[in-house]
């Protein structure tokens, strides 16, 4: 009995063990066949290194702040007189030289009181003529006795009433003119003409008040508004601090200011530092400064911001490297260097 159980065990233990080897059979058929569905690790890019070479070169020493572009002049066109407009003689967004015609005010009525004021100007002039020559007359008469002297007097006394009127009658000729010439609405200086305010065909007023501060607002009364773009400036700031490296700078003569696209990347205009403004701004801790630009190819625009960088000296045969080798570390920037091997 006891041979029988225990044949029994190792044939029950033989058999676990066969279907141990044929599982195990089984699982390495099967990864062997789809080795190729399991997913590999991927290998790390490899880290790109651009190696170049420290070069010698003039390095400007440079302030960096950021500017508004301003005209140097802007005119709100208005007329002096009231009159119908008969004539507008530009086109909106027109460059326009000093003295160029805008707009034509109807002249008829200021033209009949020019013409009023050298007739009556001619018509003195006449009658002072003639009491002149009458008091050449009454003096050769009083010297001979044959007048009265109060009759002399009387004549000269005339004569200089006359005058006065004349020059009363100059000057109002000289009015009339003024008035004439205000019919034609002309450019103060070279610029460039905004969208037109008043159109054609209707009534001009002078200004009835003096603006008491900056509006968005149209003028009713306004023509349009001519902007001077060449020369142009920008107003831009920096620290108080750069305040006397740029008073030492400037003791050495004019400084160089160029002006940059707002995304720092496009040299626009070169031009010259103008002025430091006199007083610094305590809340903010920065100083206003002005540079004018020629602008000749009117890449700078009214309103918009640009990059100033403001050339205080330059430094003569500095090492240089592309800004992209320069790094930020633990001390501040920094950059790799290669050893000769």
């Amino acid at each position: 009995m006891t041979s029988l159980r225990t044949g029994k065990t190792g044939r029950v233990l033989l058999g676990f063990g066969s279907i141990a080897l044929v599982t195990a059979g089984v699982l390495l058929l099967y990864f062997r066949s789809n080795r190729n569905l399991v997913p590999a690790t991927a290998a790390p890019d490899p880290i790109p290194v651009i190696a170049t070479t420290v070069r010698q070169r003039d390095v400007p020493i440079v302030l960096t702040g950021l500017g508004t572009v301003a005209a140097l002049n802007t005119a709100t066109i208005h007329s002096q007189i009231t009159g119908l407009l008969i004539s507008v003689d530009f086109q909106e967004g027109q460059f326009v030289k000093k003295g160029q015609l805008l707009a034509q005010i109807d002249p008829r009525t200021y033209q009949a009181q020019l013409d009023q004021a050298e007739a009556t100007l001619v018509h003195d002039q006449t009658n002072l003529k003639n009491a002149q020559l009458n008091l050449e007359r009454y003096s050769s008469l009083a010297k001979e006795n044959s007048i009265a002297r109060q009759q002399v007097d009387d004549q000269s006394a005339a004569v200089d009433e006359l005058s006065a009127q004349i020059k009363s009658d100059q000057a109002a000729v000289e009015n009339a003119k003024a008035q004439l010439s205000y019919t034609s609405l002309v450019a103060p200086f070279d610029g460039v003409t905004g969208i037109r305010l008043l159109d054609l065909g209707n009534i001009i007023h002078p200004p009835t008040s003096s603006p008491t501060g900056q509006s968005s607002a149209p003028d009713p009364n306004a023509l349009v508004v001519v902007t001077q773009v060449q020369p142009i400036s920008v107003i831009f700031s920096l620290a108080t601090t750069t305040i006397p490296a740029i008073q030492k700078a400037m003791a050495n003569g004019p400084l160089q200011a160029i002006a940059f696209s707002q995304d720092d990347k496009t040299q626009l205009e070169t031009g010259t530092l103008a002025v430091v403004n006199n007083q610094a701004d305590p809340g903010t801790g920065t100083i206003q400064l002005k540079a004018i630009f020629p602008n000749q190819e009117r890449q700078l625009w009214p309103g918009t911001f640009v990059n100033v960088r403001l050339v205080l000296s330059t430094e003569k045969g500095g090492l240089t490297i592309p800004l992209d080798a320069v790094q930020q570390g633990p001390e501040g920037p920094m950059s790799w260097t290669r050893t000769a091997e």
